[in-house]
């Protein structure tokens, strides 16, 4: 049995240690972006890591809708996967994340909901990325595939870090033109 208590206060003391992160490392106050509402989901594989980090988000402010799963009972990543992408679509959440064994299918899945950009990330640097450059509105993860405090030191730095616009905007505009292709 995971105790979730033990690894916030572990998350909570670790990120008063990482106070001294640089710039580089984490987004400074200036630089966070503004998400209040998060729409999280998992399969069954990601179920036990979709519980910690929800408590986890809340415990930082975080306004969390658990679209399931809500058991460790073998389920079917692509129903979560639409329901998180359909929540942050209509405008419920501004962001998604979504966890399965792997993180791979839940992300095929949640981009073929017209306007999602998920990305599946396995470290910080493609965390940042999949903001600052590809503006992902979902994140997928492999629960199994990290530690508690991993996925929940993840989510907190992409839910706060803000697309920075620019010059990658022309190539967003050229992913989401690709929806409108007819094969």
């Amino acid at each position: 049995m995971i105790d979730s208590n033990k690894i916030i206060k572990n998350i909570v003391s670790g990120m008063y240690a990482s106070d001294k992160r640089t710039t580089e490392e984490s987004p400074s106050p200036n630089e966070k972006d503004n998400v209040k509402r998060v729409v999280i989901g998992s399969d069954h594989g990601g179920y036990e890591t979709k519980e910690i980090l929800k408590k986890y988000l809340q415990g930082l402010g975080y306004r969390v809708i658990d679209v399931g799963t809500l058991s460790k009972e073998s389920v079917d990543y692509p129903d979560y996967a639409e329901k998180v992408a359909r929540k942050v679509i209509s405008g419920d959440c501004e962001r998604g994340i979504m966890i399965d064994g792997a993180g791979i299918g839940s992300s095929m899945a949640c981009n073929k909901i017209r306007g999602i950009r998920a990305a599946l990330c396995y470290d910080l640097k493609t965390i940042k990325n999949s903001r600052v450059h590809n503006n992902a509105n979902v994140l997928t993860l492999g629960g199994p595939l990290h530690t508690p405090d991993q996925v929940c030191e993840m989510a907190k730095i992409w839910l706060e870090t803000r697309f920075e616009g620019g010059r990658h905007w022309a190539r967003i505009n050229k992913i989401m033109a690709l929806e409108k292709e007819k094969n």
